[in-house]
């Protein structure tokens, strides 16, 4: 009997060691000369764009040292994910030759596209023809011919150019949060922006897709060029009208990937340039109205967020002049997009009956546990107070100084989440129809078990809830509030002293214990609430769930996330440990995932065992 039940395991273990071996002689055999010149060019011009070590503002000596490091191990990292992320779409093409679901209208649609027909379309089809047209444009300067090889290579190099988008948002992000502070914002890079910017492109949902002809990597890289350009419109200097001509072109760039990116590139994006160009304005008589309430989320409860909301709506009421001259271009996308709604006649193309907008307020419940499985790491914070200090974490929950407002939301979240469960939670029949994907084995063992278990799933979507808002918020505890800061220099968008200083430092990048960084800052109490608004506009009218769906509210909650540093002394004080964890994490859900869809097909066969679809192999997927 024992032998028998170490059989299959055993026999798992053999052929799992023969599939890697074969894989990693495939990859080897690739890696050719040319192979290693194109990872070579492609990597050193990235990072030429993420962090130039030759600009205007540098000094000679930091020419000579310093920078240039920083350039060596920017390219050096790029490089080696190149060669070892290039192994993914290179095996799905050994393994998988033809299209794969999706991939099934995808390509077929992109190789139409560059035959030049492009009044022909698959009505099947429900996204805009971005990615289409992207892979005329790369066919046509690579050289390559449209094949589904090469049509999946593309998005291969669209991830590593989502590490260069990520490193400069991020770093973008931390220059923002300096001059808010009334520091001057450094012109290097930190350390915490390039280890965010290569785990954000590691993301497995992220990473999955850049093995396969999909929307999804494409779509995410347009939207976050488009975030760089926003954070540099509400820097010190008022953007001129190209920067606004550059804001619409991006904006449309990024709805031509997928409809929903309105919501990041309208709502998100004109938000906090409505915010920024509040926070300049002159009180009025009314002061405590009349003033922004923009505390760092770490500071601030459930009172500051509604108090917050009413001085925004306040503050721009009186000022509309002002508020639109900033966000113009942001109303100008919009109309666009209601142009486009009306001509279509609704959002999505092609297929609209499976895609029906409906008011899903269940997503905003799944997001929080879909955070807490990939962000597990970031945590750790979290997960240490509790465990190191279990008293004091319930005394300041249930005894601190927001616990006034801090335990009626609790409460009243948890309600509002039971109410939703039990009246608002849809079961889409494509979820319950193709057990290809993830998430239809998700649903079958926990929502589909009963009406309790699906209602005691409130308690996890609370804890999840917490802990993410927890992380952003950088505090053990997200409904502990710390001391007011003091108030910083007044900066306003019409400052003039735009020039950067440089931050003398003893180290190619700026760590975390450098008096230069700023990594640490929690986004501002508006950021953090124009989010949730946003990802819930963008989720609740799907009344399909997809893991996809969640990409972006997971990229901006991610490059908004503060360091920690682990307060003893060595390196856990100079870097984010958690990023580390956070890289192990992402790389062993990749590769099981990746194991799964190559070397774990089935054939789906019916209730009495007939072979269905005829006989093509099943993968999974995401």
């Amino acid at each position: 009997m024992v032998g028998s039940s170490q059989d299959p395991l055993q026999a798992f273990v053999i052929d799992a060691q023969r599939n890697l071996k074969d894989a990693f002689h495939i990859w080897v055999q690739s890696l050719r000369a040319e192979a290693l010149v194109a990872a070579f060019i492609t990597s050193t011009f990235l990072a030429w764009l993420t962090y130039p070590p030759i600009s205007a503002s540098t000094s000679l000596s930091k020419k000579i040292n310093f920078p240039w490091i920083t350039y060596a191990t920017i390219s050096i990292s790029l490089f080696l994910l190149n060669l070892v992320g290039g192994a993914w779409p290179l095996l799905v093409n050994r393994y998988v030759p033809e299209p794969y679901l999706d991939e099934f209208f995808h390509i077929p649609q992109a190789q139409t596209y560059c035959e030049g027909k492009y009044r022909q379309w698959d009505d099947k089809i429900t996204t805009p023809p971005g990615l289409y047209l992207f892979s005329v444009v790369y066919s046509n300067i690579s050289m390559l011919t449209c094949e589904t090889s090469n049509l999946r290579f593309h998005n291969l190099s669209v991830v590593l150019a989502i590490v260069f988008a990520a490193a400069q948002c991020r770093s973008l992000i931390e220059s923002r949060q300096a001059e808010r502070g009334g520091k001057d914002a450094s012109s290097s890079l930190s350390l915490y922006s390039l280890h965010t910017a290569i785990n954000t492109a590691l993301m497995p949902v992220v990473f999955f897709f850049s093995g396969l002809y999909y929307t999804d990597p494409l779509s995410t890289l347009v939207v976050l060029l488009s975030y760089c350009h926003h954070l540099q419109r509400i820097g010190p200097e008022r953007p001129g009208l190209l920067s606004d001509v550059w804001t619409i072109v991006l904006g449309v760039s990024a709805l031509f990937m997928r409809q929903t990116n309105v919501f990041w590139v309208v709502v998100y994006m004109g938000g906090l340039e409505a915010v920024h160009i509040l926070r300049s304005v002159k009180s009025g008589a009314q002061e405590f109205l009349t003033t922004l309430h923009d505390p760092p989320l770490s500071n601030s409860g459930p009172d500051d967020w509604l108090f917050c909301l009413l001085t925004i709506a306040v503050t721009a009421l009186c000022n509309p002049v002002k508020v639109m001259h900033q966000i113009w271009p942001h109303v100008i996308i919009l109309g666009l997009f209601v142009g486009f709604v009306a001509w279509n006649g609704g959002v999505v193309l092609g297929d609209k009956s499976n895609h029906i907008a409906t008011i899903h307020l269940a997503q905003m419940l799944y997001i929080w546990p879909f955070f807490a499985f990939f962000s597990l790491p970031l945590f750790l914070p979290s997960i240490l107070g509790f465990v190191t200090r279990p008293l004091q974490t319930i005394h300041s929950l249930l005894l601190g100084s927001n616990a006034l407002f801090a335990i009626p939301w609790a409460l009243l979240t948890t309600l509002l989440s039971a109410v939703v469960v039990k009246y608002n939670t849809i079961i889409h029949p494509f979820t319950l129809a193709d057990n290809r994907h993830y998430m239809f084995y998700v649903f079958r063992y926990t929502i589909l078990r009963s009406p309790i278990i699906r209602l005691l799933l409130v308690i996890p979507y609370t804890l999840a809830r917490w802990l993410v808002w927890g992380s952003l918020s950088s505090a053990p505890s997200a409904t502990t509030r710390q001391p007011e800061p003091p108030k910083p220099k007044p900066r306003t968008a019409l400052t003039q002293d735009t020039t950067p200083v440089i931050t003398k430092d003893d180290s190619p990048f700026i760590l975390l214990d450098s008096p230069a960084s700023v990594s640490d800052t929690s986004p501002n109490t508006s950021t953090a609430i124009l989010w949730l608004l946003t990802a819930a506009l963008s989720l609740t009218t799907a009344p399909l769930v997809e893991p996809r769906y969640f990409i972006l509210p997971w990229v901006f909650y991610r490059l908004s996330v503060p360091s920690w540093s682990f307060p003893s002394a060595g390196i856990g004080k100079k870097i984010d440990l958690r990023l580390v964890i956070e890289t192990i994490w992402f790389v062993a859900i990749n590769a099981v995932t990746m194991y799964l869809f190559l070397f774990r097909p089935y054939i789906w066969k019916d209730n009495e065992g007939n072979v269905l679809d005829g006989g093509r192999l099943q993968r999974f997927i995401w």
